[in-house]
């Protein structure tokens, strides 16, 4: 079972999910860090390879997790957001640019672990 390493404050945005949320994408999580690939997981565009977004429908909100599962032998959470896009489906730039930076640390702390 592969470690999860928890980037910024995603894991304190996760757990404010609804209960129901946190359940489905804890699964979710946990199926990753035994090797599998959820079958409604995505890739994110323009990250990186290896790094996947999870979304999930509830109540008519949208809730998403992003992950990057490619950086030694950890799953890095790098961003867990309640989206609020007023663009349609587009991920507001602002949460983009977190992941970017994001995910450039997970890099760094990928290669010293």
């Amino acid at each position: 079972m592969r470690a999860i390493r928890w980037m910024g404050n995603s894991k304190k945005n996760l757990l404010s999910f609804p209960p129901e949320v946190k359940k489905l994408i804890g699964d979710e999580l946990q199926f990753i860090q035994f090797g599998g690939i959820p079958k409604d997981v995505k890739p994110f565009k323009g990250i990186g390879s290896g790094v996947f977004e999870l979304a999930i429908k509830y109540d008519k909100e949208a809730y998403r997790t992003v992950v990057a599962v490619q950086l030694g032998n950890k799953i890095y959470v790098l961003h867990a957001f309640q989206k609020k896009s007023k663009k349609g489906i587009k991920t507001p730039q602002e949460d983009v640019d977190l992941i970017k930076r994001r995910f450039n640390d997970a890099k760094e702390l990928s290669k010293n672990e």
